[in-house]
């Protein structure tokens, strides 16, 4: 009983481990591809003197601390807004729903968001987005914030991986129109995941 009992727990160990690395490696590549992007002169979003001398994206170390496991909260009663960007731009969002999850100890609520527009590529009717600003934000990664791209789950959870943070394109160039991560989506606590800062050279 004890034995058949052992041999349960360790082939569930065995199960979370390797959802825990595949999970990983999908943080790798989504890093690789954002590099590649970036690295590709049809595809980048550089400027031509910082392409010329670009080396690929720094990013923080991939943490498996940081791929979180969150409630889902579906807020349907919400009402379209005006989100502000670093321009006069302002794209209509409507709030989504409310991921709550802890991180070292403490608990957090991030807001995602959902564009009243629809998209015009296929394959993207569910996406979802998700800005947010931290401790690192001015310190280690940029100032102005960062986003992930989020689907809509089928049920009452929803994966965040920071590992998959990405800087708005307005950290690599002026030209750019940004959304700014409302305020409620401010973590006090150090994302130290994803992206770092863009260092010009």
């Amino acid at each position: 009983m004890k034995y058949s009992l052992l041999l349960s727990i360790c082939m569930l160990c065995n199960v979370i481990s390797a959802q825990d690395e595949a999970l990983v490696s999908e943080s790798r590549a989504a890093q690789l591809e954002l590099n590649e992007e970036f690295s590709n002169p049809e595809t980048t979003i550089l400027e031509p003197a910082d392409f010329k001398n670009f080396h690929g994206l720094e990013f923080y170390p991939i943490d498996e601390k940081y791929i979180v496991k969150a409630k889902f909260v579906r807020t349907p009663d919400e009402k379209p807004f005006l989100m502000p960007t670093t321009t006069t731009r302002t794209p209509e969002y409507v709030k989504y729903g409310e991921a709550h999850f802890s991180l070292e100890g403490k608990d957090f609520v991030l807001n995602l968001f959902k564009s009243t527009q629809p998209y015009d590529e296929p394959g993207y009717e569910d996406y979802l987005f998700l800005p947010f600003t931290d401790l690192t934000s001015g310190d280690g990664s940029y100032g102005g914030g960062r986003f992930l791209d989020q689907r809509i789950p089928e049920g009452d959870t929803i994966i965040i991986d920071f590992n998959k943070a990405y800087n708005p394109y307005c950290a690599y160039s002026p030209r750019f129109s940004c959304p700014i991560p409302p305020k409620e989506n401010d973590l006090l606590i150090r994302i130290e995941a994803g992206v770092k800062d863009f260092g010009k050279h």
